[in-house]
């Protein structure tokens, strides 16, 4: 095994469809541990693997944070109470990101909030494509070290090689984002134009599309919550005559069941990448991972 100091363990409180091939590429140590909930719904834990003087890496899915998260902070301290030499985040997908400025008065900006609580008991922290809407980076409100990985590569990845396609922005944020990964997988695009009327409500427009008929669209999003913009994109799509669409995303965390919504509206494929657990998953981002991983274990060795 090594001196304690070599050893870099690996822990997740549920399965996580990241976690064997993390652990696989890098060489890491899978940690044992045993979680489950009192009826009450409080949190029992125990770690069955030794970590005095290891460096521990937490994999966490951070989808539907409120059931989640308080499980993490007890994983994260105990972890340092057993002796963890550094305790490093991978959380694919970052919650609490959207709530970035006080629109009304008295408002919680939860963004702020919840990454200076989680920013208390980590050492660092690694996420792919989070909300960064009026933040230029997460230093701004995180105060450990943090990488962001971007999911586009995976995406282009997918399509590449895919013909007669059309990708589809749903709104001008995503241009920037669509135009790169049309760029890298050889493919035409469009952006569309939303208003947004409601946390439910939005509507969508799109450009004349007369001249990409006979093409398979696929809808290009980052997350996918309440499914609300990509099945108002899709219905936009059929009034122009595009009859095979596809939506591909990297975050799915489907609220409310829009998985089942979004294919009721007529769209015939929906994928995401593995950063959330879902059926949806048939993209990996696993090896999008392993560099900045590595970045920050070489980081600790160094401070030997």
């Amino acid at each position: 095994m090594g001196k304690s100091s070599e050893r870099v363990v690996l822990f997740c409180l549920e399965n996580h469809p990241l976690r064997e091939k993390l652990c696989d590429q890098l060489g890491l140590e899978q940690g044992r541990l045993e979680f489950r909930r009192f009826p009450d719904g409080e949190s029992y834990l125990r770690i069955d693997t030794p970590v005095s003087g290891a460096r521990c890496i937490v994999l966490a899915d951070l989808s539907y944070p409120d059931t989640r998260y308080l499980a993490h902070l007890f994983l994260f301290e105990t972890l340092r109470e057993l002796g963890a030499r550094s305790v490093g985040l991978v959380a694919p997908y970052l919650c609490y990101m959207r709530q970035d400025r006080r629109f009304r008065a008295g408002e919680a900006v939860t963004s702020g909030v919840f990454a200076q609580s989680l920013s208390r008991h980590i050492d660092w922290l690694i996420t792919v494509d989070p909300h960064l809407h009026r933040y230029h980076s997460l230093g701004e409100i995180y105060s450990v070290p943090t990488q962001v990985v971007q999911g586009a590569p995976a995406l282009a990845s997918w399509l590449r090689g895919q013909n007669d396609l059309l990708l589809v922005g749903p709104d001008a944020e995503s241009e920037q984002w669509v135009a790169s990964i049309a760029e890298a997988s050889s493919h035409p695009y469009v952006i569309g134009a939303k208003q947004r009327l409601g946390d439910r409500r939005v509507e969508v427009a799109l450009p004349d599309l007369s001249r990409y008929r006979g093409r398979t669209a696929i809808i290009i999003d980052d997350v996918i919550s309440s499914g609300r913009t990509v099945g108002e994109c899709v219905k936009a799509l059929r009034l122009q005559g595009m009859e095979a669409i596809l939506c591909a995303a990297v975050h799915g965390i489907f609220a409310e069941a829009s998985d089942q919504y979004l294919l009721d509206t007529g769209l015939q494929a929906l994928v995401t990448t593995n950063t959330i657990p879902h059926r949806t998953n048939g993209i990996d981002i696993s090896e999008l991972l392993v560099p900045p991983i590595r970045h920050f274990l070489n980081q600790d060795r160094s401070k030997n």
